[in-house]
């Protein structure tokens, strides 16, 4: 008879996720884990495979986790200048999480080495850049950003200046300056 879980797989999968996202993927070894999540490491390979394919379900998990707050972000049916806002805000260091974005660190740290974390960094990237195309041409729409803009354009610039704040946040400490940076972002959409 095969034994049950003993542990709530979303719930280790989390400790793996910040983890990872704290120690990137290759300083982080399987005792790691083991110690980290609290199950044993026949139970790791069991429920999710080998590392490598338990670092992809933690990526998966991490993005369906930033895509619901990005579509509460949406249906909170604000001006979309204030959408974009909390979006970049959203690259600010969270209490209790580790810094930068787990997907962003991925693509820094494994981006050229592994092909099956590339293509889900730019499957993702162009998700969000989908979302802030779709974000600028109902600003339009509604009147709030200027009909002169290329949407496909500013959707480019703003994904670029979001990677980079979520790059810069892993060192920065002067939150003034971060928010100064926000602001010169918003402004070209005046």
């Amino acid at each position: 008879m095969a034994r049950s879980k003993e542990f709530e797989i979303n719930e280790v999968l989390d400790k793996a996720i910040q983890l990872f996202w704290m120690q990137g993927y290759e300083k982080t070894s399987m005792q790691d884990l083991v110690d980290c999540m609290g199950i044993h490491r026949r139970s790791i390979y069991d429920t999710f495979g080998d590392k490598h394919a338990l670092y992809l379900t933690a990526l998966q998990r991490y993005e369906s986790t930033q895509n619901k707050k990005m579509s509460f972000l949406v249906e909170k049916q604000e001006p979309v200048k204030e959408i974009i806002r909390q979006f970049l805000e959203s690259s600010m260091r969270s209490e209790g999480e580790p810094q930068g974005c787990f997907i962003v660190n991925s693509g820094v740290e494994l981006g050229v080495l592994d092909p099956e974390v590339a293509s889900f960094v730019e499957n993702s990237y162009s998700k969000t850049e989908k979302l802030l195309y779709d974000l600028v041409q109902t600003g339009q729409q509604r009147g709030e950003l200027r009909i002169s803009l290329e949407p496909e354009a500013i959707s480019h610039y703003l994904m670029n200046a979001w990677l980079g704040l979520r790059t810069m946040v892993k060192t920065a400490t002067d939150h003034g300056k971060l928010t100064s940076i926000i602001h010169t972002i918003l402004i070209t959409l005046d």
